[in-house]
């Protein structure tokens, strides 16, 4: 068990609304960690507090999983915005190329097929 800081009242206050009477209280409340809650329904012995211990001990576990599963989808996301921006050149180097390609050519052309000259003719 340990005391919260200021902080993490304030913290826990704006993301707990059954909690937002303790916004009001003077004293920094208590909190207990897994293993701690684990501790506690040991010692009480009660059913009741066996079956609470487990609980809060498995909510735990289930808080435990989902930051983790957070973390690796934080790390594919800055992954594959590292992958992205450097697409963006390849890109625009592709997207600039075929402007290039698209262009027509500045310099008089021959006209395609036969033609036939004539005599007298400047053609």
């Amino acid at each position: 068990m340990f005391q919260l800081t200021q902080e993490e009242k304030i913290e826990v206050v704006t993301n707990c609304d059954h909690l937002a009477k303790l916004k009001f209280s003077r004293t920094l409340p208590y909190a207990f960690t897994e293993h701690g809650a684990l501790m506690l329904g040991n010692v009480l012995k009660s059913d009741r507090a066996v079956e609470v211990s487990l609980l809060v001990v498995r909510t735990f576990v289930q808080l435990r999983e989902r930051l983790s599963t957070n973390k690796e989808l934080a790390a594919k996301l800055l992954e594959l915005g590292r992958k992205v921006s450097g697409h963006d050149q390849a890109i625009i180097g592709l997207m600039n190329g075929i402007r290039e390609l698209m262009k027509q050519p500045v310099g008089k052309s021959r006209p395609i097929g036969f033609t036939a000259k004539i005599k007298g003719s400047k053609a």
